[in-house]
C-alpha cells in the first residue's frame, strides 16, 4: 500500500534536487569569465539532459540491482534495464512507489557529472564534454554508486562491528566528482594566463543566486535522503542549515585574516563548503556537531582552493578545493562526531572505537584512487580521439562565440548602435518632438 506522505516528501525532494542542477549552473557561470558563460551554463544544462537519458537505460540498473556473483561487489546487473520493471511496484517497508526513488537517485547522478564541469571552465570542448559526461556516468559513478548504496564492498565493509557511514554521498557524489575533476585539470592542462592574469568571476549576483538555490535544493538531497517526513529527515534538515551558516562564518573570518576583507564569493564559497561537508554526516551528528563540522569545513576549504597556484594545478572553479576536500572532511569527520543519540554508531569523541575511522577512511582514499584514475583514462582516450581541449584563439575570443554563436551580454551591439546614435543626426520627429509640432 503506497504511503502518500512519505511519497509526496519524496517527489518534492526529488524536484528540489533537479533544481540544484540549475542553481550549480548560475554558481558556475557567475564564477567565469563573460566570454564564456554560455558554454560554462550549458554544461550543467547538457548533463541533465545526457544523464537523465543514460539512468533510465541502463544507470538505475547498474546503481541498485544485483551484479552477477562476485561482480556484484563491483557493478550492479540488468534487472531494472529501462525501469520498465519498476511501474506499478511499490517498496514494502517505506511504501513508495519504487519509481519515486529511480527518479530521486537520477537527480544525484545528473548533478554529480554536472560537478565535474566547473574544474575545466574557459578550454574544454563541448563536444568532448557531451562524449566524456556519458563515458564517466557509465564507468565511475554508476559503479562508485553501486559501492555505496547498491550491494557493493563499500556497503559491505565492516571493521570491529562499525559500517560505513555516507547518509548522502560525500563518497559518491562528492569526492566522486571531486577526484574526476582534478585528474580533467591534468589532462586538460592550465588555462593561457593561469597564475599570471586575473581570472576573477564576471558575475558575483549569479554567483550567490546559485549558492542560494544550491542551498534551498541540498534539504531535498540531504532530508529527502531520510526516505521519510520523520525523525531523522528533521535531524538532517537542522544539521544542513547549521553547518552552512557555520562554514560561511569560517571561511569569511579566513578570508578577513588573510587578506582584510570578506568577499561575496567567499560568503557563497562557504555556503557550498559547509553543505558539501555535512552531507554524508547529516542524520549521524547532533546539531551541534553539525556546527563543528561546517566551522572545520568552511575554514580548511577556504585554504584548500589556493593550493592549485601552490600545486599547479587549474581548478578553475574550485571543484577540488571545496567538492573533494569538503567530502574528505564531512566523511572523515564522522569517525569522531557520530553520537548514538542519532540513532548510529559512536565516533571517538562519544566513546566509540577506531573502527569507524578507519571504515570512513577506507571508503575515502578507495572512491578517490577509483575516480582520479579512471577519469584520467577516460579523459586522455578522449583527448587523443578528438581532442579535449580548444585551440588557444578560441580560449582568447571566448567559448561562447566561437563554439555556440552566441554572446551573454550585447555589449559589442549596444557600443555598435550608441555610436551609429552619435554619428547619425536624428530626424525631426523621430526620438524628440519637432519644434513645429504643439500640444
Amino acid at each position: 500500500m503506497i504511503d502518500t506522505g512519505t511519497t509526496a516528501w519524496l517527489l518534492t525532494s526529488a524536484a528540489l534536487v533537479m533544481l540544484m542542477t540549475p542553481g550549480l549552473a548560475f554558481f558556475y557561470g557567475g564564477m567565469s569569465r563573460a566570454k564564456s558563460v554560455l558554454n560554462m551554463m550549458l554544461m550543467s544544462f547538457a548533463s541533465i539532459a545526457v544523464v537523465s537519458v543514460l539512468w533510465v537505460l541502463v544507470g538505475h540498473s547498474l546503481s541498485y540491482s544485483e551484479g552477477f556473483g562476485a561482480l556484484d561487489m563491483f557493478i550492479g546487473g540488468f534487472d531494472y534495464v529501462g525501469l520498465t520493471s519498476l511501474i506499478g511496484e511499490v517498496d514494502a517497508e517505506g511504501g513508495y512507489p519504487l519509481l519515486v526513488d529511480a527518479g530521486f537517485q537520477m537527480m544525484f547522478a545528473v548533478i554529480t557529472v554536472a560537478l565535474i564541469s566547473g574544474a575545466i571552465a574557459d578550454r574544454a570542448k563541448f563536444g568532448a564534454w557531451l562524449l566524456f559526461a556519458p563515458i564517466w556516468a557509465l564507468l565511475v559513478y554508476f559503479p562508485v554508486a553501486h559501492w555505496v548504496w547498491g550491494s557493493g564492498w563499500i556497503g559491505a565493509l565492516e571493521i570491529g562491528g562499525y559500517e560505513v557511514i555516507d547518509f548522502a554521498g560525500g563518497t559518491a557524489v562528492h569526492i566522486n566528482a571531486g577526484a574526476a575533476a582534478l585528474a580533467l585539470t591534468f589532462v586538460l592542462g592550465r588555462r593561457k594566463g593561469f597564475g599570471s592574469e586575473s581570472m576573477r568571476p564576471h558575475n558575483l549576483p549569479f554567483v550567490l543566486l546559485g549558492a542560494a538555490l544550491l542551498w534551498f535544493g541540498w534539504f531535498g538531497f540531504n532530508a529527502g535522503s531520510a526516505y521519510a517526513a520523520d525523525a531523522t529527515a528533521a535531524l538532517a534538515l537542522v544539521n544542513t542549515q547549521v553547518a552552512t551558516a557555520a562554514a560561511t562564518a569560517a571561511w569569511m573570518l579566513v578570508e578577513r585574516i588573510r587578506y582584510g576583507k570578506v568577499s561575496a564569493l567567499g560568503f557563497a564559497s562557504g555556503a557550498i563548503a559547509g553543505l558539501v561537508a555535512i552531507t554524508p554526516a547529516a542524520a549521524n551528528v547532533t546539531p551541534v556537531g553539525a556546527i563543528i563540522l561546517g566551522l572545520l569545513s568552511g575554514a580548511v576549504c577556504a585554504y584548500a582552493i589556493s593550493w592549485k597556484f601552490k600545486f599547479k594545478y587549474d581548478d578553475a572553479l574550485d571543484v577540488v578545493g571545496i567538492h573533494m576536500v569538503g567530502g574528505i572532511i564531512g566523511c572523515l569527520a564522522l569517525g569522531f562526531l557520530a553520537a548514538e543519540a542519532t540513532g548510529g554508531s559512536a565516533g571517538l569523541f562519544y566513546g566509540g572505537g577506531i573502527g569507524l575511522l578507519a571504515v570512513q577512511a577506507i571508503s575515502v582514499v578507495g572512491v578517490m584512487l577509483y575516480s582520479f584514475v579512471v577519469t584520467f583514462i577516460i579523459g586522455k582516450v578522449i583527448d587523443l580521439i578528438i581532442g579535449f581541449r580548444i585551440p588557444e584563439e578560441v580560449e582568447t575570443n571566448g567559448l561562447d562565440h566561437e563554439l555556440h554563436a552566441e554572446s551573454a551580454y550585447a555589449f559589442d551591439e549596444l557600443d555598435e548602435m550608441e555610436a551609429e546614435a552619435v554619428s547619425s543626426p536624428t530626424p525631426p520627429g523621430e526620438g524628440t518632438a519637432s519644434p513645429q509640432v504643439k500640444a
